[in-house]
């Protein structure tokens, strides 16, 4: 399968940069990453806090079957423009990961097409390539490909609502 969510990681650098484009709206795509019951659908995790706005913060949280809890995460949001981006900080707790610093910038590619650039900044080279060395990449593609999916039935129930 193709993999549609694209990483670029240059040597030595310490940083990322993904892209993905979207069969979505911008303002949908937006809202896949500040809505809780779409981030919730789409990334498979429960969201115990996500206030969308300058110095918010966000907390995440998922559990297995038997209700023990298997990763959590959090951060700051620093920036946050409606529909354009999103300046956060990321860090999953009970990892050796230092917090990331992460630039999400959304874009209006048509009226139904979008594109996301995260533009993510690691402590160090090391640190970066550290969770390279994990399906890091497999599995960011298949949170989109489940995003896309969540977000066409919203837009079909939408478009059932109109008619």
């Amino acid at each position: 399968m193709e993999r549609k969510t694209k990483i670029h990681a240059e040597e030595g650098r310490q940083e990322l940069l993904i892209t993905r484009e979207f069969d979505l709206p911008v303002e949908l795509l937006f809202r896949a990453y500040t809505d809780p019951e779409i981030v919730e659908q789409w990334m498979g995790t429960k969201v115990l806090k996500l206030e969308n706005k300058k110095h918010g913060s966000w907390q995440f949280e998922t559990s297995d079957p038997q209700g023990n809890v298997v990763f959590q995460s959090n951060g700051v949001i620093h920036d946050l423009v409606l529909n354009q981006r999103i300046t956060r900080t990321f860090e999953m707790d009970n990892t050796p990961f230092a917090v990331q610093l992460e630039f999400l910038d959304f874009e209006e590619l048509t009226s139904d097409t979008s594109k996301l650039t995260m533009h993510i900044v690691f402590k160090s080279v090391v640190a970066r390539d550290q969770l390279l060395q994990l399906p890091f990449a497999q599995g960011l593609n298949m949170a989109h490909n489940r995003l896309q999916n969540v977000c066409n039935r919203l837009k079909d129930k939408n478009y059932d609502k109109a008619q």
